[in-house]
């Protein structure tokens, strides 16, 4: 089977986000201009690097009402955001702030979350969330769209607060058996990680070539 994304498809649903699995979940708390907290989960969404750490979220326009998603407009006009670690037990609560709300509904209220204060950025992060990561917005990027009514808009911030609590932590390291993050597939479908396994990174030695 091949196809061209550019002329369509013969499955009956689109393979490609079952394709690229599985996507860690951004789920991002923002909060507006005119005060009104913000919460949703993106699946393109993942670090972008080390020092000094960084994250990006991608988002499409908002269908239901127009224009950019409330995290992209939010986060372009305050310079904050929140990430959020989706973990298995807030499974239901993050599926349910997905919902295309109007811009007024506050999400943490209409999933049943509790909000918690950050330290650095003033918009609220999720209490029942075991990691937040705290970020300020750095720059967006607008990536090529069908229709540039509908655009494509990543979003890239810097993480300048780190949120862990101890439940989720042995000798240490963050223990993601304990975390139990999930993460999106295609379709309706969604993992959660219950297996880990390690591999030492391999050393280049000119000598053995």
């Amino acid at each position: 089977m091949f196809y061209e994304p550019k002329n369509g498809h013969n499955f009956e649903h689109n393979p490609f986000n079952a394709i690229v699995v599985p996507r860690p979940i951004g789920w991002i708390s923002t909060l507006g201009s005119d005060g009104t907290p913000n919460l949703a989960p993106y699946s393109f969404f993942n670090a972008v690097s080390y020092t000094p750490p960084q994250v990006m979220f991608s988002a499409t326009s908002n269908h239901d009402f127009g224009g950019l998603k409330d995290a992209v407009m939010d986060v372009q006009a305050t310079g904050e955001f929140v990430v959020n670690i989706a973990t298995y037990e807030l499974r239901e609560q993050m599926n349910k702030s997905a919902v295309p709300a109007p811009r007024h509904v506050d999400e943490f209220t209409y999933s049943g979350l509790n909000k918690e204060t950050s330290k650095i950025v003033k918009c609220p992060r999720v209490l029942e969330s075991p990691i937040h990561l705290e970020c300020r917005y750095t720059t967006s990027v607008t990536l090529p769209s069908a229709d540039p009514a509908n655009p494509n808009t990543v979003v890239f911030g810097e993480v300048i607060g780190v949120h862990i609590e101890d439940r989720v932590l042995t000798d240490g390291r963050v223990d993601v058996l304990k975390l139990r993050p999930i993460s999106r597939l295609g379709y309706l479908d969604f993992s959660e990680v219950t297996n880990v396994f390690s591999m030492d990174r391999p050393k280049w030695n000119p000598t053995s070539s």
